[in-house]
């Protein structure tokens, strides 16, 4: 064979090593270095006092508390969504699944205040329906139940994705022959569909637990108010007194939330250990219940949940934007649009959160992409026995909490670079490289399921026909991996431009993020100018979501989370 046409045979040699590298450095870096300050802690004598305090453990309490209750909400939640959804002949299943997946989309703190302004004394919203509890009554969201509650709106979406992708893996026709011997609806669920779907409910209740654990916007608006700590609170309020241990007592504390959500996935794989759940068989929607005069009940029922979870808290955000300031009665004459005014055209700081915010997220998503379509060739192309490690190493940045990644961050560019000699921490860099790491696992999906339903015969025959990895890339893989690669930019740019948990404890003046921008003027007093960005941020959300709808059609089946 010619010597060029070997050469084009073969991945360019930088491709692994390049790949290798930038995980190296993004994702195993900090987490190394984290463990390692945990570890210097631990042999100094500090953890065990900083384990002495009541604070930490009263943390501890709460954040298991309010996760492990969440996560019973969640599925109770996500449960019946998912069988109501997959498995019966309820209409108008894709709106209702559009709008069941909001939750987790928006923001948690945004989540938060539009819970706050959904009730209480003060809500303007309960005010103009003269529904309001009496003046001076307490505010039942700043409590650990009211945490868990909004845990539990917040991660039933997460819980819906992972049961689904069961229910529709059932076999139908188990479920038909059940049905023609006279097993009753009732009889299919209990005795065929539950126990086949264990699977799919102890994976939700695992990611809802982890997500409880790592969960920094909900308790931030909820908790601190009350002084009721979680783990991630404790951290921020610990870097906020900035001291001389400081670094070490926030390593140990992120090793303890470590600790938590590894706990949560070891219970997961014993539960799931030593049981079969494998099925035989055609599976699919065929295995629908008809409800008959039951029907309209439950349709009812799904959206009442859903006016309470999301219409009503989105209204309650709308009507505290409206007006001058909490707890003033919506009307007429109250009404107006200066906190709208105030965030757009007056305040440097939302101005600045909006520039940062669009500049991260932009920057993060078309970065990924390049990174994602080189490290999803090398995983799915390549055939290193690393391979498999690779991708392990760029999925534990993504399901550790946020919190841990921020800290992890902050010991790693805390000190000048060496060689270079200079400081990203306090600038908007180390927010990006956070990014980079935390993210990288949700744009490489897209890509990977897209490049692994890609014929190989086509990059085949262009390679034998002397093709250079650059000319089968932008020719033949790039234009047929398009779609999945937008959605990949949409889904980056969508939880970066939203996030508060990482860079709550990376931002400095000048470089807020629109989550630490929302938060900051809660904190501050400013409910109506934190609703009002809210509000937009609401709706930068859906136009998202549904410019992700317009591309489904042309996409991988799983890439778009709300279409069946």
């Amino acid at each position: 064979m010619p010597h060029h046409l070997a050469k084009a045979n073969s991945q360019p040699r930088w491709l692994f090593p390049f790949v290798v590298s930038f995980v190296a450095l993004l994702c195993v870096l900090p987490l190394a270095r984290l463990v390692a300050a945990g570890i210097s802690t631990l042999f100094s004598g500090r953890a065990l006092d900083l384990l002495e305090e009541p604070a930490v453990w009263s943390a501890a309490v709460n954040t298991l508390t309010t996760s492990f209750f969440g996560m019973v909400a969640a599925v109770a939640i996500g449960g019946l969504f998912a069988l109501a959804l997959t498995l019966a002949d309820v209409r108008g299943k894709w709106l209702l699944s559009f709008l069941f997946m909001l939750p987790t989309m928006i923001p948690p703190q945004v989540q938060a205040l539009a819970w706050v302004g959904m009730s209480g004394p003060s809500s303007p919203l309960l005010k103009a329906l003269g529904i309001a509890p009496p003046m001076g009554s307490p505010q039942p969201l700043y409590s650990v139940a009211g945490i868990a509650l909004l845990y539990g709106v917040q991660h039933a979406p997460l819980v819906y994705l992972a049961l689904r992708a069961g229910l529709l893996a059932l076999p139908r026709d188990g479920i038909e022959a059940a049905k023609l011997a006279g097993a009753s609806p009732w009889r299919v669920l209990k005795d065929i569909i539950l126990p086949l779907s264990l699977p799919g409910i102890i994976a939700g209740a695992a990611i809802a637990f982890v997500s409880g654990v790592g969960n920094f916007g909900i308790p931030a608006i909820l908790g601190l108010p009350a002084q009721i700590y979680t783990l991630p609170t404790l951290i921020y309020s610990r870097l906020a007194s900035f001291g001389g241990n400081t670094f070490g007592d926030i390593a140990v504390l992120s090793a303890m939330i470590g600790l938590m959500a590894v706990a949560g996935l070891q219970i997961q794989e014993r539960a799931l250990r030593g049981r079969d759940y494998r099925v035989i068989g055609l599976s699919g929607a065929s295995a629908t219940f008809r409800l008959g005069r039951w029907r309209a009940p439950l349709e009812a029922f799904l959206w009442l949940l859903l006016f309470i979870m999301l219409i009503a808290p989105f209204f309650a955000l709308v009507s505290a934007s409206l007006v001058p300031a909490y707890g003033v009665v919506l009307s007429l004459k109250t009404a107006s649009l200066s906190a709208y005014e105030e965030i757009l055209f007056r305040q440097t700081v939302t101005r600045t959160a909006f520039a940062n915010s669009l500049f991260l997220a932009g920057t993060t998503a078309f970065g990924l992409l390049v990174i994602g379509v080189l490290a999803g060739y090398t995983l799915t192309r390549g055939t290193s026995r690393w391979t498999g490690l690779l991708s392990a190493m760029i999925e534990i940045p993504y399901a550790l909490p946020g919190i841990v990644i921020s800290v992890a961050f902050v010991l790693v560019f805390a000190a000048p670079l060496p060689v270079l000699g200079v400081t990203i921490y306090g600038t908007i860099w180390i927010i990006l490289a956070a990014y980079f790491a935390s993210f990288l696992a949700v744009g490489l999906k897209p890509v990977v399921s897209a490049l692994r339903q890609l014929d190989p015969a086509l990059e085949e025959a262009a390679r034998l026909s002397g093709a250079s990895f650059y000319r089968r890339l932008f020719d033949i893989i790039v234009p047929l991996i398009a779609p999945a690669a937008g959605v990949s930019v949409i889904l980056v740019f969508l939880i970066s431009c939203n996030e508060l948990t990482v860079s709550a404890l990376l931002w400095s003046a000048g470089t807020q993020t629109l989550g630490v921008a929302i938060y900051n003027l809660d904190d501050s007093g400013s409910y109506d100018l934190a609703s009002a960005l809210s509000v937009l941020v609401v709706l930068m959300v859906v136009v998202l979501m549904l410019l992700l709808e317009l591309m489904a059609a042309r996409l991988p089946k799983g890439v778009v989370p709300w279409r069946n």
